[in-house]
């Protein structure tokens, strides 16, 4: 429908029937108009395959491919194998009469004990959005639209309704609204969902700087904004903030606080916003419907009659398990070869493969691990550990007696599903202690040991000096059990990159001491830096570090090349860099470029993430990845201008496989082109003016009205970091108050 058709539509809707299309229909869908022809959409959960549900979803969803989580998806380091998974989602949305995918989940990872990490991708803002974008395109490509959520900072479980997050400015638009920017400018989602929590004081649900200064004004958002479901606290003032669909639907009541709103008549809930005054304008309840109506029939009218084809999607997500799993560990027990393997662990027969909460999929076809070990070749099983009690420790020794005869163990092992899930945040990272007990005595008798780990956020790992491998196979959607034995067998080789970083305790975590707050509000103290930023800006070693990730082969990372030494800040720069796979067996490798300032103004990460790309290369072959890095890849954002600032300094270009091991490094001299300054004033430093544009005709004619010599004798002495007041108050100097600032207001004017 065209835009002028919405136009002409929306001026013969009532007020009440604009209220109504503003909240949903019921819990999974939208309000039809049927005497102006407006249909419903449908709507369903999605992050990982569809949920489709009755109610709230507190039951059995329609069946459907539950592909791997994000928290295995975004190990891939691959956007395109992310957009086959986000096609994949879109033909079933299609086939099942969905019109919009709930998902994906883009929330920064803040700490590992959040309950949710499973759903959302990393701790880093390229490789989240990155990721995020292959997906939504993916699924759009498919005629269906997309829910990027939860916009913005949904870091936690705990009190997630009424949480004040205190998150400085930079760090909001480094870190966590950064994970967002780039899906929202380059895939286009159809719809954001906004998050339960507050920001500095303000509920997303109706924060008009978060929803419509940043997402609008900034971004170019083009879609409309949804609540996450009951997430809307002043109905009224989210309308006027830009929050357009509030889900579920309420029913009469917040109909009704909208049409009071605009009338002026009582309403339940006062205003919190004073700019906002509890009254909404018509032309502001016709955008927010016009947006609203321009999506729903734009996917309305979008339909394929193609079958889908839930085989070949099954297939896709044994193919996306298998390489994102990540290898941390192998002193040559991996690939198995030969001889019997025994295969220890419920979890090898209940295979965990997915999160709880709203996105929990009703798997059509889930392959157990053990199963699909038997095609391999000879094992033999034994429980180990309860699902349903983690303090039975009655299956150890049986198991460990199983391992004693055999070549070797595979203990397939990690967190149950009462450990994490969305509605709660873990207190601990650690493995049920009857696991950790499991591993100790069958490594006692049989030393070589194979962990295989299936959790959904990083854990502790006390045994990994006693064992001889560990797969860390994440949840892994329900191929996941054929992808763990693909990749125990050697049938393929291991290329997943961890996609957040694994401490060796809780207390090492940038958030530890500020995680989960309390009084309802939580301090993000460590600002920018979250993840790798915060180990490596306190040389802290992790148990593992962002980006690693083994494989059978090894690459030899030979040169890194830049198409310039110097550069402008508005300038883009190729970096090319050359690698060498020098093992025996082809072999993928995510190559990570990393960004560092050598001599910062302010405080910044001794490196971060810009770029990545997964190349394959044949045993013995070289290949290159080729990247380009503009302006923003160089800025950090500058709290007192409020925007994105390049200083002019050397950059150093790393490139190589993880955080912790680039072995590749060149240097480039940016030029910015901006001047970021204020008029002069009485508290201006001393070492500002060296860098004012203003600087040098101010200090000339205050070496005049001091005179040479004695203008000299102070500035050899000066603290840099004084204020020029200090002239007058420090200094002998024949200078006073006005007479400095009339000095001020003469070089400003010029």
């Amino acid at each position: 429908m065209k835009k002028s058709e919405i136009k002409d539509l929306v001026s013969k809707l009532t007020l009440e029937e604009k209220a109504m299309l503003l909240s949903g229909k019921d819990a999974w869908s939208t309000v039809p108009i049927p005497r102006l022809g407006i249909p419903s959409i449908n709507l369903s959960d999605g992050p990982h395959g569809l949920r489709q549900c009755n109610g709230l979803g507190w039951g059995e969803s329609v069946p459907a491919t539950c592909f791997p989580p994000a928290v295995l998806l975004a190990c891939s380091f691959d956007e395109e194998l992310a957009k086959k998974q986000g096609a994949a989602i879109g033909e079933e949305a299609q086939d099942q009469n969905v019109q919009i995918v709930l998902g994906p989940g883009n929330n920064i990872k803040r700490s590992p004990l959040g309950g949710r990490c499973f759903e959302y991708f990393s701790e880093d803002p390229v490789l989240s959005g990155h990721i995020a974008a292959g997906v939504i395109e993916g699924i759009q490509s498919k005629k269906a639209g997309t829910a990027l959520k939860h916009f913005a900072c949904n870091s936690q479980e705990t009190e997630r309704f009424v949480i004040d997050e205190k998150i400085s400015e930079r760090a909001l638009r480094e870190i966590y609204l950064a994970s967002f920017e780039y899906p929202v400018k380059k895939a286009k989602p159809t719809t954001l969902m906004c998050a339960y929590n507050r920001i500095n004081g303000d509920y997303c649900s109706q924060s008009k700087w978060l929803l419509t200064d940043v997402l609008r004004s900034e971004w170019g958002f083009k879609g409309f904004v949804m609540s996450d479901w009951g997430a809307v606290d002043n109905r009224a003032q989210g309308v006027y903030a830009g929050l357009e669909l509030e889900m579920p639907g309420t029913g009469e009541e917040n109909k009704r606080e909208l049409v009071n709103a605009v009338n002026g008549g009582p309403v339940a809930m006062p205003p919190v916003d004073p700019k906002f005054r509890n009254k909404l304008t018509m032309r502001q309840i016709d955008k927010a419907v016009t947006r609203l109506l321009e999506v729903v029939f734009a996917l309305h009218e979008k339909k394929t009659e193609k079958p889908c084809d839930y085989a070949k999607h099954h297939r896709t997500a044994v193919e996306i398990a298998r390489e994102s799993m990540v290898l941390l560990k192998n002193s040559g027990a991996l690939p198995i070869k030969g001889g019997k393997t025994a295969v220890i662990g419920e979890m090898a027969v209940r295979p965990r493969y997915q999160g709880g909460g709203s996105s929990c999929v009703n798997a059509i076809d889930v392959t157990k691990p053990l199963d699909a070990m038997r095609e391999y070749g000879e094992v033999e099983y034994a429980q180990g550990y309860s699902l349903d009690d983690d303090a039975d420790y009655s299956r150890i020794n049986e198991a460990a007696d199983l391992a004693a005869g055999c070549d070797r163990a595979v203990i397939i092992c990690g967190l149950p599903d009462s450990y994490e899930s969305e509605g709660y945040d873990r207190t601990h990272i650690n493995l049920p202690d009857s696991h950790l007990r499991l591993i100790d005595e069958v490594v006692r008798k049989q030393p070589n040991t194979v962990v295989v780990l299936c959790n959904g956020a990083p854990v502790a790992m006390p045994f990994i000096g006693k064992v001889n491998a560990v797969l860390e196979a994440y949840l892994g959607g329900e191929g996941a059990g054929q992808a763990i034995a693909d990749l125990l067998y050697g049938k393929a080789n291991p290329c997943g990159k961890l996609a957040e970083t694994f401490p060796q305790f809780i207390e090492q975590t940038p958030s530890y001491g500020n995680f989960p707050g309390e009084n309802s509000r939580v301090e993000y103290s460590e600002g920018i830096y979250v993840g790798y930023r915060w180990y490596e800006k306190h040389k802290i070693p992790p148990l593992f570090p962002f980006g690693y990730g083994l494989s059978y082969t090894t690459f030899r990372y030979d040169s890194i090349t830049l198409s310039a030494d110097e550069m402008t800040e508005n300038d883009s720069l190729t970096v090319t860099v050359k690698l060498t796979n020098t093992g025996s067996v082809d072999g993928k490798e995510a190559v990570q470029l990393y960004v560092r300032q050598e001599a910062p103004r302010v405080s910044r990460p001794e490196k971060e993430l810009k770029a990545f790309k997964k190349v394959f290369i044949k045993a013995g072959e070289t290949a290159e990845a080729v990247f380009t890095l503009d302006r923003r890849d160089f800025a950090y954002w500058d709290d007192k201008y409020h925007c994105w600032r390049v200083d002019s300094d050397k950059f150093t270009i790393l490139a190589g496989g993880s955080s912790d091991n680039c072995p590749l490094a060149a240097s480039v001299q940016v030029t910015s082109q901006q001047q970021y300054c204020e008029p002069l004033n009485i508290h201006t430093q001393f070492m500002e003016l060296k860098t004012h544009p203003k600087g040098k005709t101010f200090t000339d004619r205050l070496r005049t009205a001091i005179g040479g010599d004695k203008f000299d004798e102070i500035f050899a002495h000066l603290p840099q970091d004084w204020p020029l007041r200090t002239l007058v108050q420090m200094y002998d100097s024949k200078l006073t108050m006005p007479m400095l600032v009339k000095l001020i207001e003469q070089t400003n004017q010029e």
